[in-house]
């Protein structure tokens, strides 16, 4: 891509282009290559392992001791609250498909649920997991039992057996 005479003076003059060494002098066409700024000042430098400080983990990792104490606090949610969501987001913005399907299936039924976001603490997203022993989120519980994650709720919600196991709570 080459600038004509023209042109460039005119961009030079308009001050939209910078060119060192070019303003004030005369330059013969098409001898001015692009990128018209020299590219080799920026220069990046790696450790050995070949990740840098920035990709560093900033907090220290969850201890096992602390995963326990997190499914113990859930656990106690989850029997405290008759319907319980955990999902990728919030009910009124999830961050996933599945939850925002979970979320619509729920709404039909006007249930009233708590709802945990994954997405805000490891600790939570692997203690859910543990305490289901299913490995995808999202997952519901109704009276202290797992039902199920999307599939499965969808499937229920289809065959109108979800609001047999929700009816409970629309009273």
């Amino acid at each position: 891509f080459f600038f004509d005479m023209r042109q460039l003076s005119r961009l030079v003059s308009l001050r939209k282009l910078a060119v060192p060494g070019v303003v004030g002098r005369s330059v013969p066409v098409g001898s001015i290559p692009f990128p018209p700024y020299p590219t080799h000042l920026r220069q990046y430098s790696t450790p050995a392992d070949g990740s840098h400080s920035d990709f560093a983990p900033k907090a220290r990792e969850p201890t096992e001791q602390d995963l326990e104490l997190a499914i113990e606090e859930m656990n106690k949610d989850i029997k405290e609250n008759r319907v319980v969501l955990f999902m990728k987001g919030e009910p009124k913005n999830p961050q996933c498909g599945f939850s925002a399907k979970v979320v619509q299936i729920l709404a039909a039924y006007g249930v009233k649920y708590v709802a945990y976001n994954v997405l805000q603490d490891p600790l939570i997203r692997a203690g859910v997991k543990k305490i289901s022993n299913w490995p995808t989120i999202p997952q519901l519980y109704v009276d202290g039992e797992f039902v199920g994650g999307c599939d499965i709720l969808t499937e229920l919600h289809n065959n109108d057996e979800l609001k047999d196991i929700l009816k409970a709570d629309s009273k």
